[in-house]
């Protein structure tokens, strides 16, 4: 007796058309850029000093290998995934710190023993705000609803990540914020004022069907 299938070959046909051409190639690099997330995170655990930096290393990976994982399966079948995309909360949720104060220069590390979580807080801000632009730009060009939903899910998420690495890196002065002063600052924000009343739209041009 033959051993039955998840789905048959109409099934399988329809499976395999139910994603554009240009879609494929766009989440197998969105796969690929993921696991190098991953791998890069798994790679800077070692070097990690800081408790906190830490644990939201530890938190990010997990939240990004539970998606890497749900992606890879709303991908290969075309449908829902089997669970639902999370939510990614900052544990430590502060005001952001502004001015800047005196620091030492910067250079790149002459060995390994240099490396220090200024640094690795740096590299994984720079892979999250990359991958967030990678989904944002996937998202919308994907045709499938599912996988459209579930890599759009993620972005929110991703900026969210990003936001509490630089907030982890303001607390301590990697990352410093500087201010205008206060009349630049004031030109600036008064640049741009609401629209007014209904705009007059131009009449369309297009020929009249009767």
């Amino acid at each position: 007796m033959q051993q039955q299938t998840p789905y048959n070959n109409n099934q399988q046909g329809e499976h395999y058309m139910n994603h554009g051409g240009h879609e494929v190639f766009d989440l197998h690099e969105v796969l690929a850029c993921t696991i190098n997330v991953l791998d890069q995170f798994m790679i800077f655990r070692q070097f990690v000093q800081d408790h906190e930096l830490l644990d939201i290393l530890d938190r990010q990976y997990n939240f990004t290998l539970f998606h890497y994982n749900l992606t890879a399966e709303c991908f290969a079948t075309g449908q829902k995934p089997s669970q639902e995309t999370g939510t990614y909360m900052i544990r430590n949720l502060s005001q952001p710190i502004y001015g800047i104060k005196p620091t030492q220069p910067k250079k790149p590390n002459q060995s390994l023993a240099d490396v220090k979580d200024a640094g690795i807080s740096a590299h994984m801000l720079g892979l999250i705000k990359s991958h967030a632009s990678l989904l944002t730009m996937t998202a919308v060009e994907v045709t499938n609803p599912a996988v459209r939903r579930v890599l759009a899910s993620q972005v929110q998420n991703f900026i969210e990540m990003a936001y509490e690495i630089f907030l982890y890196q303001n607390r301590n002065t990697y990352y410093q914020v500087p201010r205008l002063e206060i009349s630049d600052m004031q030109k600036m924000l008064n640049t741009f004022v609401p629209a007014q009343g209904m705009p007059q739209m131009p009449p369309n041009n297009r020929p009249s069907l009767h």
